[in-house]
């Protein structure tokens, strides 16, 4: 595990605990056994959906992407503001946020 993946046990310790796992080459950032960040080369993406998009845009946050067979795949995780490594509550925010974008798409599965 890499020593940014273990600091965001820091980062989020003001919204709760978050468990982080290996996954395809990254980590998976879990709270409540539900996945509301990923890790891909030492940057953090939260997830989104319609209702938290307009805050990622709003900042200019761009899409988690990678390449299969050719083709660029964008994922529904968008890098995490710079803020929320440096003030607590920030990051409690946005992560209460991306876990919330979590829960609205595990129910519309």
């Amino acid at each position: 595990m890499s020593e940014f993946v273990d600091y965001l046990h820091e980062v989020f310790e003001a919204f709760g605990p978050i468990r982080t796992r290996p996954m395809f080459g990254g980590h998976g950032v879990y709270h409540a056994d539900l996945m509301f960040g990923l890790v891909a080369d030492d940057a953090l993406y939260l997830k989104v959906d319609a209702m938290s998009q307009a805050a990622f845009d709003a900042l200019d946050l761009p899409a988690f992407e990678f390449t299969q067979r050719g083709r660029q795949i964008k994922m529904s995780y968008r890098l995490a503001p710079e803020v929320i490594f440096d003030d607590p509550a920030t990051a409690a925010d946005w992560a209460r946020g991306a876990y919330e974008a979590a829960l609205r798409s595990r129910g519309s599965s």
